[in-house]
C-alpha cells in the first residue's frame, strides 16, 4: 500500500513549496517546482497544474494518493486561481491555508471568500512564513484525521 502524503497546490509564488519543506522538516533552499515533488510527508504540486485548464486533471488524479489536500491562497494577491467548487473533486479532507502576511482585514475576507467559493469549508489556517506562525496548529489539524 502507498503512503499517504499531504497534496499542497496554489498559485504561483504562493507559498507551496515553502510549507511543503516546513511539513517535510526539510530545511534545504527553496527552488520553482517544475513537476509534482514528493516528500517524506507531502506532494508538492506545481503552480502550471492548477494554473493550465488542461494540467488540472493531474492534480485530481494525484489527489488519489493524499490523506489530506491543502489549498494555498496569498494574501499579497488578488487574482483568483480556483474554479468554484473545485474542492468538491477530491475524495481527502481539503484544508483552506491563506499565506503571507495581509495588510489588512479585506485581504484576508477575499482570501475567505475564494476558498468558499472553492467549496473549501472554515476552518481555515493562516501559516506565515519565515516565522511558522500558525504551522503548529496546521499540523495539529493534520494529525487529528
Amino acid at each position: 500500500m502507498r503512503t499517504k502524503r499531504i497534496m499542497v497546490m496554489g498559485a504561483g509564488g504562493s507559498g507551496k513549496t515553502t510549507l511543503a519543506h516546513a511539513l517535510n522538516g526539510d530545511y534545504s533552499p527553496v527552488k520553482r517546482t517544475p513537476c509534482l515533488v514528493y516528500g517524506a510527508r507531502t506532494i508538492d504540486a506545481p503552480a502550471a497544474y492548477l494554473e493550465s485548464p488542461w494540467m488540472v486533471h493531474h492534480l485530481i488524479a494525484e489527489a488519489q494518493n493524499a490523506s489530506h489536500v491543502l489549498m494555498l491562497v496569498d494574501q499579497t494577491k488578488t487574482r483568483e486561481v480556483y474554479s468554484p467548487g473545485f474542492a468538491l473533486a477530491f475524495r481527502a479532507p481539503v484544508i483552506g491555508v491563506i499565506t503571507k502576511e495581509g495588510k489588512s482585514r479585506e485581504q484576508l475576507a477575499r482570501c475567505e471568500k475564494e476558498l468558499l467559493k472553492a467549496g473549501v469549508q472554515p476552518p481555515f489556517y493562516r501559516v506565515v512564513f519565515p516565522s511558522g506562525e500558525g504551522l503548529p496548529e496546521l499540523e495539529k489539524r493534520l494529525s487529528s484525521n
